[in-house]
């Protein structure tokens, strides 16, 4: 499902590939475009990000805590709820009155609100490891905060940082959702124009062409950031890290400013949606009870429930079977480094005749989402003390009984974290379904793709509050993720 037809897809590219196809002036901007708008997003990030995170690394303040597990929230919005909450406020007739509508900064602003967090949240971790003696040792032989920053901080942070950016500009250049919707006619990227390429003009050969040079830079991309992951030492810290309360108007007013700022990237476009739901009239919330409307959310449903079925089944046994060799863990991670377009384009290469087939279409649903599971059972498995199913064993169980009856329930709050994780993806999944789904299994994601594309204020009500339908689902996957951690907290 991911080594096969990737295979296939580079024999695709590589057969039909031809040194004239990038002479092409359009190819050329596509392909300058998908890689100026990764950098810059990079950039935006760190030269955003990397304040915030040094904020909420140092204050702590009412709220710290849930705000840092707040972060993950993006990571479980699909990107139709991203992108039209970028419309919503920053497009024709948006809330905040400012029209960014084929400009390059309105996909830019989409990649910041899913990778900033990624950012902020390696920077508080990076800077984590930085112990509290080690920063007054530095302040009292006369360093500035500035110089304390560079001479004992930064290098600390700087092995973090660049693990994430070498993510947000995979994730940034692979990216199709969001570029689809906010990229337009001009700024659309290489993900985009080879869907374009494969469903209306049939084009195989090109796509395949680019299809390899998108996986070559995003080889080059999972490469940088395996090298400086390895660089990284966890849970390491010599002593209590330096966060405390912020002292004077100062540090109060630096807080302040990067929680706005934070508010601003991160929050601002889920607000928007809420917003303009509210707005809608009455024809439109009625709308929710057509048929069409029903039958996307049984469809979205049915298929979500499928693929986490499946996604338990495979990231059950891929967990338990990493947890005992390690060379299993790095292939849980192979889903992630191709993105859905390419993973789309190699299955109906490689299985046309199953193009149009349920199963395959779950099947993708599941490999997307199982790595989630399988990263959080290995993970739980490893930390769990060796004695306690040996002693299970001593005790006559046999492996399966004691697996079921010892490991199973205390790894438990990490299976349903991951589970969540995948219903999150399944629900919000919008690249696969557009190859590889019929027009009579509709979910929510092509449901509201297709109001967008007709015209009409009425069209764009619904699908903003199919949108808001949307957001409310991924909300529900991300209570289940945190809910665990609270209950523990609780206890």
């Amino acid at each position: 499902m991911v080594a096969a037809p990737l295979a296939r897809l580079l024999w695709q590219g590589g057969v039909a590939f031809s040194p004239a196809l990038l002479q092409d002036s359009y190819l050329q901007w596509r392909l300058a475009w998908s890689l100026g708008q990764a950098l810059a997003s990079c950039l935006l990030c760190l030269l955003i990000g990397l304040p915030l995170a040094w904020v909420l690394a140092r204050y702590d303040f009412p709220g710290r805590r849930l705000l840092l597990r707040l972060l993950l929230l993006p990571f479980v919005m699909p990107t139709l709820v991203a992108g039209l909450g970028v419309l919503a406020l920053f497009g024709p007739h948006g809330v905040s009155g400012i029209n960014l509508q084929d400009t390059p900064w309105l996909l830019l602003y989409g990649n910041l609100f899913y990778n900033l967090p990624l950012l902020v949240r390696a920077g508080v971790d990076g800077l984590a490891q930085v112990p509290a003696s080690r920063l007054q040792a530095a302040r009292t032989l006369g360093a500035t905060p500035w110089r304390c920053f560079w001479r004992v901080e930064w290098p600390v942070l700087r092995p973090w940082l660049g693990s994430a950016l070498c993510l947000i500009f995979l994730y940034c250049f692979a990216g199709f959702g969001l570029a689809l919707l906010l990229g337009g006619q001009r700024y659309a990227t290489v993900e985009v124009e080879i869907y374009s390429l494969v469903a209306y003009e049939l084009n195989l050969a090109d796509a395949g062409a680019l299809a390899l040079l998108a996986l070559a830079v995003g080889a080059l991309a999972v490469g940088g950031y395996a090298w400086v992951e390895r660089r990284l030492v966890r849970d390491n810290r010599p002593g209590p890290t330096l966060c405390r309360p912020p002292q004077g108007w100062p540090q109060r007013l630096q807080l302040l400013a990067a929680l706005l700022l934070l508010a601003l990237c991160c929050a601002a476009p889920l607000a928007a949606i809420v917003w303009r739901a509210l707005q809608a009239d009455a024809a439109s919330w009625r709308s929710l009870w057509d048929g069409e409307v029903l039958g996307a959310i049984g469809n979205t449903l049915r298929f979500s429930a499928g693929a986490v079925l499946l996604a338990l089944l495979l990231g059950l046994t891929h967990g338990v079977a990493a947890a005992r060799w390690w060379w299993l863990r790095g292939l849980g991670f192979l889903p992630f480094m191709v993105s859905p377009v390419m993973l789309a384009f190699g299955l109906l290469l490689l299985y046309p005749q199953f193009s149009a087939s349920l199963g395959l279409l779950l099947a993708a649903y599941a490999l997307l989402g199982y790595p989630f599971v399988a990263k959080a059972v290995a993970a739980a498995l490893a930390s769990l003390p060796p004695s306690l199913p040996a002693a299970a064993r001593t005790l006559g169980a046999t492996r399966w009984r004691a697996f079921l009856r010892v490991s199973l329930p205390l790894i438990r709050p990490a299976l349903r974290r991951g589970l969540a994780f995948a219903a999150a993806t399944a629900v919000g999944e919008f690249a696969v379904t557009l190859f590889l789904s019929r027009p009579e299994w509709t979910t929510l994601t092509t449901l509201i793709y297709q109001r967008l594309g007709r015209p009409g204020a009425a069209n764009l009500q619904q699908a903003m509050l199919l949108t808001c339908l949307l957001l409310g689902f991924a909300l529900l996957a991300f209570l289940i993720i945190e809910w665990p951690e609270k209950h523990r907290a609780a206890d």
